[in-house]
């Protein structure tokens, strides 16, 4: 019987972070978990993380194509905090962000981890940026690079 099984630590990798300007405050908090994690744990060069800023969530999936469509990059970190108004409109940018993510994701091979909030106020968000919950930057950063080691290790045992 075969397994796959990976750790975290990737130093000859390229990855990519989308991140939302819109609820920046929060976002910052991600991003900054996210590059921490990348650098100090995983051991990735600073030269090797391409930051990309967009207006919104909903604007992450495009960008993500894109980068996807490059080849160039080991994986995407998706950042962004999509808080719940008095509207729908939360739910359809939510579920159309997430799912479009994980459409690029499997249509192009790549690990597209979510550092997306998806919160009921601003509190749950700075809990989760951070403060009381952990930083869910610094956990789709972890993700990210233990998908990129089971990738790389799937497309040697499945040529």
């Amino acid at each position: 019987m075969k397994t796959i099984e990976e750790g975290v630590k990737s130093t000859n990798v390229s990855i990519a972070i989308v991140i939302s300007r819109f609820n920046d405050l929060i976002n910052k908090n991600l991003l900054l978990g996210a590059i921490d994690t990348l650098v100090r744990i995983g051991e990735v060069s600073q030269e090797k993380i391409l930051k990309i800023y967009v207006p919104g969530a909903y604007e992450i999936p495009i960008v993500s194509s894109y980068i996807a469509h490059s080849g160039k990059y080991d994986a995407i970190i998706a950042i962004g905090t999509i808080i719940q108004g008095s509207t729908h409109h939360f739910k359809n940018i939510s579920y159309d962000t997430t799912s479009s993510l994980s459409k690029i994701s499997t249509k192009y091979f790549i690990p597209i981890t979510l550092g997306l909030l998806i919160t009921e106020n601003i509190q749950q968000s700075f809990e989760r940026s951070g403060s009381k919950m952990g930083n869910k930057g610094s956990e789709a950063a972890l993700a990210a690079l233990e998908m990129i080691n089971v990738m790389k290790k799937l497309k040697k045992i499945i040529k």
